[in-house]
């Protein structure tokens, strides 16, 4: 009977715990956390399957589109020593105002009235230009005189050639019949010698008016020669003080240009935000900076540095969202509607070649149908973009994180053909 008992007390025992545990309530605080974790995880579920846009982080700083509206340093053309300052830093300039005056130190220009020597030896070469010129002439009139003098004497020898040639020519003829009548003795000795005599005077004046034609032509030759002698020289003389002129009038410019080159002038409107160089009587060299000047310009833009493996999803027009420095944001990268305190922008410029070692410079340009740029930033304040892309599944972008791929775009960009810029704006104008 007792092992009978103990064994009946051994079978019930299970079913009374069972029965205990059966007469337990759950804590609601246990029923609220389990349906607060399957919220989440229901939300979170859905939440994966929202949209999301994909987008590109860059940082950067504000500058100018236009190159000439960025800070501009001013530099002295030539050296000199610092006279007075005009200006004081942060200064409102306008185009061509003096900033600085400066004072020369290279002795070849130290006499002051230098431009004023120079221009006497101008005008004294000019006048001593004029003389040659006139002296040029007159040989070359001596010469052409020469010339028809020696004409007119040829001539004048050639006709009495012409004249002893005919003369001679009958005397040879009369001696050459009186001959064979002396040779017969029809004639006395004393005629044919007298016959005879004629002929051989003529024989000799005929050869000299054959010289006297070399020896008018050599003499007057001589004369020509030694007038265009005389032209040449001259003309050589008129030549280098055509030069000398020409090398004095090029320094004489270059004085007068050096001597503007004392005032150092603005080269555009705008705000004088450095001196590199402060005390009066401080020297400088050519090329140096003498300060800074920022253009008063509303041509304002954000210089963005994305990696190189970005680059090629970038194009043209595409959104941009931008946070300056010294204002408050919360920006949410992938829901950029409901982003606080960022501004938006639009891709104008893409650079070639790369900027820094593995990423890119782009430039970008407010958006005019969206909020407008605080009007407080500054050239060269720093910046943090996003450059928007394609929208994609919050899952599918968490899978990109995770494996560290980069953005995706279902097609490639569309890149504008420096061509087809160029034909675009020649249609606008």
């Amino acid at each position: 009977m007792l092992n009978i008992s103990k064994n009946s007390v051994q079978k019930e025992m299970p079913q009374e715990k069972l029965y205990a545990l059966r007469s337990l309530d759950t804590p609601m605080a246990g029923k609220i956390l389990a349906k607060w974790i399957l919220g989440i995880f229901a939300l979170f579920f859905v939440i994966l399957f929202l949209p999301w846009q994909q987008n590109i982080r860059g940082s950067g700083k504000v500058t100018a589109l236009s190159p000439s509206n960025r800070p501009q340093t001013i530099e002295t053309t030539i050296a000199g020593r610092i006279q007075v300052w005009k200006i004081k830093e942060g200064q409102f300039v306008n185009r061509l105002d003096t900033i600085a005056i400066i004072s020369e130190v290279k002795e070849k220009y130290f006499d002051p009235q230098m431009l004023f020597r120079l221009q006497q030896v101008i005008t004294a070469k000019e006048r001593s230009l004029i003389s040659k010129e006139q002296k040029a002439k007159a040989l070359q009139r001596q010469v052409n005189a020469l010339e028809d003098g020696l004409r007119n004497k040829r001539d004048q020898a050639k006709a009495k050639l012409e004249a002893e040639r005919v003369r001679f020519n009958n005397f040879k003829n009369q001696y050459e019949r009186n001959q064979k009548l002396f040779e017969a003795g029809n004639i006395p000795l004393t005629k044919f010698q007298d016959i005879e005599y004629k002929y051989q005077s003529s024989e000799a004046d005929f050869v000299n008016a054959e010289i006297e034609i070399e020896r008018v032509q050599a003499e007057y030759l001589d004369k020509i020669n030694k007038a265009e002698s005389d032209l040449n020289n001259t003309l050589a003389e008129q030549f280098d003080t055509q030069a000398d002129i020409a090398k004095m009038r090029n320094e004489l410019s270059n004085m007068q240009i050096r001597a503007q080159q004392y005032f150092i002038l603005a080269p555009q409107a705008g705000f004088v935000v450095k001196a590199t160089q402060a005390g009066i009587g401080e020297t400088i060299k050519e090329g140096d900076p003498v300060c800074t000047i920022m253009p008063q310009s509303t041509d304002v833009a954000v210089e963005m540095h994305v990696k190189a493996m970005d680059v090629p999803l970038i194009s043209k027009g595409r959104r941009v969202r931008i946070e300056f420095d010294g204002f408050p944001a919360l920006q949410f990268s992938g829901w950029p509607s409901i982003s606080v305190g960022t501004f938006g922008g639009t891709v104008e410029v893409i650079d070639y070649v790369n900027t820094k070692p593995g990423e890119f410079r782009i430039l970008v340009i407010p958006d005019l149908k969206d909020t407008a740029w605080p009007k407080q930033i500054r050239v060269g304040s720093g910046i943090k973009g996003w450059v928007m892309l394609d929208d994609v599944s919050v899952w599918y972008e968490l899978w990109r994180q995770l494996n560290g791929f980069p953005p995706s775009l279902y097609a490639e960009p569309e890149m504008e053909e420096p061509n087809k810029k160029k034909e675009s704006k020649d249609e606008e104008s």
